[in-house]
């Protein structure tokens, strides 16, 4: 986690009554530092976004990124819980934050009218992080998504006002299967981990044991098996795909490019023959650049065949 500023510290200590502006600013440009510093496959807070909104997502995706921290990295260890607890305290209580990230947050959430549960979800998907590391079949997992991924999505149709039943559907679509990507795109670290999210029953069904996984050797079986989660994921992405097309602008380019990504990363893996044990797929910016230039052109985005 980002150590927090002296002088923002500082102010925080000596604040009593709202947040100032000079006190709300830094705590925006902190949330800026934290979203720049974390590498991702895909564009977050990106530059072709209105200027007015890259703030909002920058405080969502430094809460976000922070709380994946209390549930992964070594430093918290044996406080993982606890520190989930004190983020959802600090999520709860909006009267006076204490917390840079809670400054921007709040009030992104009081500005946009964002529902505050889609934040909870993210919080139980974390706790999950820490508690669960085996998933009995397909719907343990699609629900793990739908706390873990679908609110990201659905809190960036809010904040642009795309909030149509429809849209919501397209955006859980896609957010569940860029989740799904980043697992059989990382089946190899998470198993560092100790966190298997291939489904259990798949394991069986494709004659895989976890001992055959742990091995880190591509077999005949986890060849097959991951050829049906790529597939499976594939018809996620399809089914939220005109979302990309429907939703003008920026925002629908942004869309456009997250979904461009994420298709990518499954044919990186087919390519490599399944093999994510011996090499992590990831983009190459020649890879981002073609993607920039498909995304660019409803035309070509919807023409893109997965």
């Amino acid at each position: 986690m980002e150590p927090m500023p002296s002088a923002i510290r500082g102010k925080i200590l000596h604040t009593q009554t709202a947040v100032s502006p000079l006190l709300l600013k830094a705590s925006y440009a902190y949330c800026r530092v934290v979203t720049r510093n974390h590498y991702e496959n895909f564009p977050v807070a990106s530059k072709l976004l209105p200027a007015t909104m890259r703030p909002a997502v920058e405080a969502i995706y430094a809460f976000s990124r922070l709380a994946d921290d209390f549930a992964d990295e070594p430093e918290y260890q044996g406080c993982r819980l606890q520190k989930l607890d004190e983020w959802e305290r600090y999520l709860d209580d909006s009267r006076m934050p204490t917390h840079p990230v809670f400054m921007a947050l709040h009030d992104t959430i009081r500005a946009h009218l964002l529902p505050k549960s889609l934040f909870q979800d993210l919080i139980t998907a974390f706790r999950m992080d820490v508690e669960k590391k085996r998933y009995a079949n397909f719907d343990e997992v699609m629900n793990y998504c739908r706390y873990s991924a679908n609110p990201v999505g659905r809190l960036v149709l809010h904040l642009f006002g795309h909030v149509k039943e429809i849209y919501v559907r397209q955006s859980d679509a896609i957010c569940s299967a860029l989740q799904l990507a980043n697992f059989w795109q990382d089946v190899a670290i998470d198993l560092k981990k100790d966190r298997i999210y291939l489904p259990q029953e798949d394991l069986v069904r494709h004659g895989v044991s976890e001992d055959d996984l742990f091995k880190g050797e591509l077999t005949d079986g986890i060849k097959r098996l991951l050829c049906f989660e790529v597939e499976r994921t594939k018809a996620l992405f399809n089914e939220g795909k005109p979302l990309g097309a429907c939703i003008p602008g920026t925002l629908g380019f942004e869309l456009r490019l997250t979904w461009l990504g994420g298709a990518a990363i499954l044919k990186k893996i087919e390519r490599a023959g399944y093999n994510v044990f011996r090499c992590r797929p990831i983009l190459s910016k020649i890879d981002f650049a073609k993607l920039l230039w498909i995304a660019f052109s409803r035309r070509r985005y919807e023409q893109f065949v997965l």
